[in-house]
């Protein structure tokens, strides 16, 4: 689903550079090729077309990328994250004691401590 909201998501972008690159400010542009005035698609109602189609490619383009955003796989969003919390979780705090193993073997690298002294 994300890979063909991309793939349409591409298309309008490109549809809509054109459709911008055709326009031209002042008049001109495509609608220039429309000068008689008995065309049934005139140099204004060309202008008219070429705008409506430039707002609803743009309309389009946006729509998509909030569709996008909704279908983006979770799994990828979250599995950053995961890795995050687990070097976190695995991390060791300095002040603390080391855990103790069962049958009262020590881990290796922690010290036994001495016995108390009696008292005189």
């Amino acid at each position: 689903m994300y890979i063909a909201v991309t793939v349409f998501i591409i298309i309008a972008s490109i549809l809509l550079t054109l459709v911008v690159l055709v326009q031209n400010s002042k008049g001109g542009g495509l609608a220039s090729g429309f000068s008689a005035s008995n065309q049934v698609m005139g140099v204004r109602k060309t202008t008219d077309f070429l705008e409506k189609f430039t707002w609803g490619l743009a309309t389009t383009v946006i729509i998509l990328c909030i569709l996008g955003a909704f279908a983006l796989p979770k799994k990828a969003a979250t599995e950053g994250a995961s890795a995050i919390q687990e070097q976190i979780d695995n991390a060791t705090v300095p002040n603390q004691q080391a855990p103790q193993v069962p049958g009262g073997q020590q881990q290796p690298g922690q010290q036994q401590a001495p016995p108390p002294q009696p008292a005189k």
